[in-house]
């Protein structure tokens, strides 16, 4: 056995073989000896959050950059605090360890009525609500630590989604042997049969069709397909869109892609591209209310080749299981072959529209943001304004647009946005949000000041939560918020070298975006627009959602 190495070290090793360069958190006493490891491990930096949530929310970013990402919080008050922020990850398929400090095994044996406890000496409740929102839970005694460190790490990179792991403090000291191998996955297989018979059934409905057109969505990025559906729209002229959850996972400068389809709230090209086709393949799709204008999706399921992460279905037949990459595979080799008997189609994208006058709307800001865009840039949009109209861009050449449609935390993209850079240090990242999102997690722009990171901020100042009011209430003092004075900030939280704008015409926003294109620091651009004024995909959705609401 090494001396001095334990099973803190373990963990941190096994975190650093998967990709995992940094975790994130909050210090507590329960979880400051495994800190110490932290801080001496070679591969793996510590970055302290300003509170739980926005932790969870930074692992969340990170985790949708690199192969997964880590959490660390206290037990009890820290680990409650980071469940939202876990549940997210979990409805949105991300895979982050969450690591737990927890009170002593001899405490928990003894039932002490320690701190952030209920004070009924039962230390499993916390590890009970995770198991609501995290793939697989473990609590660490140094007979099992092994078996479930690696246990748990192979849940979450092959599920794709969070797991719990109770580390106690005299656990986490506890000597240990190093790995003597790099960690063995779960395999994921298809079977023989199921692909046969997959082929066998998406031949004989595409075999006669004349117009097939490919949708695919967030879960092709998150189970690795996102390069084979490059190399497949690259060689067959299928006509291609996204959904809005999983915008840029699609080249949106190819030839044949047609937007991104929003059900009724399509443009009618897309739209009528998708519903009308002869056959419609689905990757990685989930049709989710507010990226389908409230379930206004016209898809015959019949004419629908449907592909998941473990089971593939041609109309009502299912075929699983089978993995995402063997049935796009599969697809891609069948298409090639048939694909000379469908029609080339020309492909005219719809422009954004024209600002009706000379003021600073949502028109006229999401026309100059479409001009400010460069490959590579990351986009990050809070659900609201910022991600409905965002939905609009026509990505450059390599972009990765994170938005989180499903889950819908208002303020989830600030502390995303430190998650991202902190993984993309070498990239632009364009963080959109609203006034009201922003006021529930700017703490965070203290930690993206004090590690010298360097986003463009763009704050959608709409005086208030006009998401809410395009739903229910547009006077409802309920709708209102605080006025902040959001420029007076990055010098608040610890830093005067931020360029900070406000922008209340379109001369003030070009000149504004021309000086932060090329930023070496933070930019904070506060852009002032009219609290009713709502682009047109959130006009359409917030209709829905209204008449959805209603208790009719």
């Amino acid at each position: 056995m090494t001396p001095d190495y334990t099973v803190a070290d373990y963990l941190l090793d096994r975190l650093a073989q998967i990709g995992i360069r940094h975790l994130f958190g909050v210090p507590g006493d329960y979880n400051l000896h495994f800190l110490d490891h932290v801080i001496d491990h070679p591969q793996i930096r510590w970055v302290g959050c300003a509170n739980e949530l926005n932790a969870a929310y930074a692992a969340d970013g990170y985790a949708r950059c690199q192969p997964a990402a880590a959490l660390l919080t206290t037990f009890g008050v820290g680990e409650l605090s980071a469940v939202n922020g876990i549940a997210g990850s979990y409805a949105e398929y991300l895979p982050v360890i969450h690591l737990v400090g927890a009170p002593t095994l001899r405490a928990q044996r003894a039932g002490d009525m320690v701190h952030h406890t209920l004070g009924d000496g039962d230390f499993g409740h916390f590890v009970r609500m995770a198991q609501e929102v995290t793939a697989a839970q473990a609590s660490l005694t140094v007979e099992n630590a092994k078996t479930e460190i690696d246990r748990l790490l192979g849940v979450a990179l092959t599920e794709r989604r969070p797991v719990y792991l109770l580390l106690p403090g005299d656990v986490a000291q506890a000597p240990l042997t190093p790995p003597l191998s790099p960690l063995v996955l779960p395999a994921a297989d298809s079977s023989p049969e199921a692909l046969a018979g997959f082929i066998a059934a998406a031949r004989e409905l595409l075999q006669p069709a004349r117009h097939v057109t490919l949708v695919a969505d967030f879960l092709a990025e998150r189970f690795g397909v996102r390069q084979a559906l490059a190399q497949w729209m690259n060689e067959v002229p299928l006509p291609h869109a996204t959904l809005l959850m999983g915008k840029s996972v699609l080249d949106e400068t190819r030839a044949g892609f047609i937007g991104i389809y929003s059900g009724a709230a399509s443009d009618p090209q897309v739209r009528q591209r998708v519903e009308e086709a002869d056959a419609t393949i689905l990757v990685g799709v989930r049709l989710t209310d507010t990226i389908t204008a409230g379930f206004s999706h016209q898809l015959n399921a019949e004419r629908c080749i449907d592909i998941q992460p473990s089971v593939a279905r041609v109309g009502r037949q299912a075929f699983s299981p089978l993995t995402m990459s063997d049935a796009v595979q599969a697809l891609h080799q069948l298409t090639s072959v048939l694909c000379g008997q469908w029609p080339r189609l020309t492909v005219s994208r719809p422009e954004l529209p024209a600002s009706d006058g000379g003021e600073l709307d949502q028109h006229a800001f999401w026309r100059q943001l479409q001009a400010f865009l460069q490959p590579g840039d990351v986009i990050i949009a809070d659900q609201g304004t910022a991600c409905f109209g965002a939905a609009a861009l026509s990505l450059p050449q390599d972009c990765l647009f994170i938005n989180q449609p499903l889950w819908g935390a208002i303020g989830y993209t600030l502390p995303a946005a430190f998650g991202v850079q902190t993984a993309l240090p070498d990239r632009r990242v364009l963080l959109l949000i609203g006034d009201g999102a922003a006021q529930l997690t700017i703490q965070e722009l203290g930690s993206l000041l004090r590690d010298d990171l360097k986003p463009v901020i763009l704050l959608l100042n709409n005086a208030g939560y006009t998401v809410e009011r395009a739903i229910h209430g547009p006077q409802q003092r309920y709708n209102d918020i605080a006025a902040w004075d959001w420029c007076a900030l990055p010098q608040a939280f610890g830093s005067a070298a931020a360029t900070v704008r406000r922008v209340s015409t379109p001369q003030q926003l070009q000149s504004a975006l021309q000086t932060v294109s090329d930023s070496r620091q933070l930019a904070l651009i506060e852009v002032l627009l009219p609290p009713m004024d709502v682009p047109e995909l959130l006009d359409s959705i917030s209709r829905a959602i209204q008449l959805r609401n209603d208790a009719a």
